[in-house]
């Protein structure tokens, strides 16, 4: 059984561990709303944008314009957006357990995989992979749309060089506080939506025709950009969130650990002290049993 220091020494330590979890749960609970708040406001701006962008491709034939270009894909560039701290619990694993999914899934069938990080904790899980392209660390903390703009340039440049054919992002979705999950999209190409000739009439209900002007892809050509710049700072508005959330939830879960812990170190403190306190006992009683 350890000694009476060595226990009291453990209860303190344990005690102060619970004490920085607890602050840190604190911390997170009061980011989690300004993220929340921020990401909840955004889900309706890109959700318009994707429908102002269905309505103006529908019919459009994807060789265009070159970001709805299609063609045979022979290399794929993944986007894996992720935090750049840790202590969020399985957040940033489950990211990057599905990218690596994704990649391995892509090189089966014969394409060449490069990728492309946005946060800390996915550059140094992939950077050993040997397919890391870029990555953009120490930007999560606090990102504004121009970061999402730089990213957007990064990967169009490289997809209309011809160095990709398709562009994947995978990022985790905020589902709920205590749900976080990772999502797969498709950014390029940009695939149009079927026109309405080609969809089931009682799919559609009421229907409106819409006149542009300027001419559909004039606006497209500058749209295309921005709905792309539009999606990856959703994705990173998403994380924003979700990895606050996780910490949340992480710490909480660390600091009933420490009061379990704690409460298992008392008692053996009290039993090592119940043994001390018997022992000397039985030292007394010895002794006075030998001067009889």
């Amino acid at each position: 059984m350890p000694g009476l220091k060595d226990v009291k020494d453990k209860i303190s330590g344990v005690k102060k561990t619970a004490q920085i979890t607890k602050a840190m749960n604190m911390v997170a609970s009061a980011k989690l709303r300004g993220a929340q708040e921020k990401m909840e406001r955004f889900r309706p701006y890109a959700g318009k944008f994707a429908e102002a962008m269905s309505d103006l491709s529908g019919g459009m034939e994807s060789t265009d314009l070159p970001l709805m270009e299609v063609r045979e894909v022979k290399s794929v560039e993944i986007v894996v957006v992720t935090s750049d701290r840790g202590l969020c619990g399985s957040f940033n694993a489950n990211i990057i357990k599905e990218a690596e999914k994704l990649k391995r899934k892509y090189e089966a069938e014969g394409k060449q995989v490069s990728v492309v990080t946005v946060g800390k904790k996915g550059m140094q899980a992939l950077k050993k992979t040997g397919t890391l392209r870029k990555s953009f660390n120490d930007i999560m903390g606090s990102f504004q749309m121009f970061n999402a703009r730089e990213i957007s340039q990064d990967i169009t440049e490289a997809f209309l060089a011809g160095e990709s054919d398709q562009v994947d992002i995978i990022y985790g979705k905020f589902i709920s506080v205590g749900v976080q999950r990772p999502e797969v999209e498709e950014l390029l190409p940009i695939k149009p939506v079927a026109s309405e000739e080609d969809v089931p009439q009682e799919t559609t209900g009421a229907t409106g025709s819409y006149t542009y002007e300027p001419d559909p892809n004039e606006i497209m050509e500058v749209l295309l950009p921005l709905y792309l710049n539009v999606q990856i700072y959703h994705a990173m508005l998403e994380v924003g969130a979700s990895e606050h959330a996780a910490r949340m939830t992480a710490m909480d879960n660390a600091t009933k650990a420490c009061k379990d812990m704690i409460t298992d170190l008392t008692q053996l403190y009290n039993k090592a002290r119940q043994a001390a306190v018997t022992g000397e006992l039985m030292d007394i009683v010895g002794g006075a049993e030998a001067l009889k």
